[in-house]
């Protein structure tokens, strides 16, 4: 049994996929056995939520052992978890909040997985968001996508723009007034019929920047239900997309610097 108190006006279920990963696995099933309550009172669909409710979930001991991520480096200053697909950002930081203190410094979308890195310590929050902000963070990806590629590598420009009514983003070749410049750099690993494995940097990180860009050249990732093909998703079966953040290095210029030269690897493959 888990209990939690709302803080913001939401739903049942974006508010189980924010603080809680193995209620978030078996969303669905939890609702079919009425096993959550809301208020002291079973619910068996996704109800509005206010500030203040309480909201309790009698998950199984199975349940509640399933994994949200494995320990891939912990000390003092920083935690590197290799997340799975299917857990929120969010989830994972009050996951781990609920066993001392962790600050977040940047996110992955729920259905990528593979490395975050939390600080443990208000020093390490400040030296890793000016890591991330300065670009002194070195993030590569490993992604299946279209195979419908022009060239073995490239390194690719172009111009994102959001949009928040639909949360989610337009990507551009020509500036394009309230886009930001996106950066994107890819390397075919392996060819596999009509889809590619495929080793991506990022040189700026925004909003859904892989899956945009590669969709914008015609090479989208598999299983991605926003920028997606849709034809080749149901050929595969695939409803989450084929991404995992798979290195991440820094390059740090205070207290850290004893991480510099280090690199975190995933064990997540496709």
């Amino acid at each position: 049994m888990k209990t939690f108190q709302v803080t913001n006006d939401t739903t049942l279920k974006d508010f189980t996929d924010s603080v809680y990963p193995q209620g978030s696995f078996c969303f669905a099933a939890l609702l079919r056995s009425k096993d959550i309550k809301v208020n002291g009172l079973r619910v068996s669909k996704n109800v509005a939520l206010k500030f203040g409710d309480e909201v309790v979930y009698y998950t199984s001991s199975k349940q509640e052992g399933k994994l949200s991520h494995n320990v891939v480096f912990e000390d003092d200053n920083i935690y590197v978890a290799d997340k799975y697909s299917g857990v929120s950002s969010e989830a994972l930081l009050s996951e781990l909040s609920a066993k001392g203190e962790f600050y977040a410094v940047h996110r992955l979308d729920r259905n990528t997985q593979g490395l975050i890195v939390f600080a443990k310590n208000k020093t390490a929050e400040g030296e890793l968001l000016s890591a991330f902000a300065e670009r002194r963070a070195i993030k590569t990806y490993i992604a299946l996508c279209k195979n419908n590629f022009k060239n073995q590598s490239a390194t690719l420009t172009a111009y994102l723009l959001k949009d928040e009514k639909t949360s989610t983003v337009k990507v551009y070749d020509v500036e394009k007034r309230g886009a930001v410049k996106i950066v994107t750099e890819y390397r075919v690993i392996e060819s596999r019929g009509d889809t590619a494995l495929v080793r991506i940097t990022l040189h700026t990180g925004k909003t859904h920047q892989i899956r945009a860009h590669t969709a914008h050249i015609g090479c989208p990732v598999l299983g991605d239900n926003k920028y997606g093909d849709e034809a080749l998703n149901k050929k595969y079966n695939l409803k989450r997309q084929c991404l995992v953040s798979k290195t991440l290095a820094f390059c740090f210029d205070g207290s850290l610097n004893y991480l510099n030269g280090k690199q975190f690897v995933s064990g997540f493959e496709l």
